[in-house]
């Protein structure tokens, strides 16, 4: 009986506590949660203009805070038809109430826990913004590229553009995560895109 009353209490303490979490990047539970995506790859040096491939991709909260939680994207399972298999590293974000970092450091489990443990969110560059919860924004990264992101119904999109052709993509869908990630060379030199 007083675990249950106790129980009930939490549950009407936490929302006022504000913990933070965005409709686009978030968790129940830090248990990890996998799906198969399939897409097309090409290299320059590649006889086929493309090859189909597949990976499973787990996304799993490693870190939590009042003011957000971490996420690490792992690609694993890959299957190609291209003449080497692509070697994907992990992604790993934090998501906010409003936004979506890729948190960008050379050790990322190690700089995650210290994030974690401060009273405040980090200061993460506009470079590294890679979602919204809501409206729109550009982010002019030099004179020859820059990154528009937008939300439509419930999909929160990342378009990154260079001059040159470089060019990352990365959609969110509302109350399930990553659904659509690619990235490419100008010229078509190197790339792929992959969709859930």
């Amino acid at each position: 009986m007083k675990t249950s009353i106790a129980l009930a209490l939490l549950g009407l303490m936490l929302p006022s506590m504000g913990w933070a979490e965005n409709p686009f990047l978030n968790a129940k539970s830090d248990a990890p949660v996998s799906a198969k995506f399939k897409g097309t790859e090409w290299n320059d040096e590649y006889e086929k203009d493309e090859y189909a491939w597949s990976t499973r991709v787990t996304t799993q909260r490693v870190a939590t805070a009042k003011w957000g939680s971490f996420f690490k994207i792992t690609f694993d399972q890959i299957t190609t038809k291209a003449p080497k298999p692509r070697d994907m590293q992990p992604l790993y974000f934090l998501a906010t109430d409003n936004e979506i970092f890729l948190v960008n450091e050379e050790k990322p489990d190690e700089a995650i826990a210290g994030f974690a443990s401060q009273d405040v969110p980090p200061k993460f560059e506009s470079d590294y913004l890679y979602g919204l919860a809501k409206g729109s924004r550009t982010v002019n990264l030099s004179k020859v590229s820059n990154a528009k992101l937008a939300v439509k119904g419930d999909r929160s999109t990342y378009e990154f553009t260079h001059n040159s052709g470089h060019f990352t993509h990365v959609v969110w869908q509302r109350g399930v995560g990553l659904v659509e990630y690619g990235q490419g060379y100008g010229a078509r030199k190197e790339g792929f895109r992959l969709k859930r």
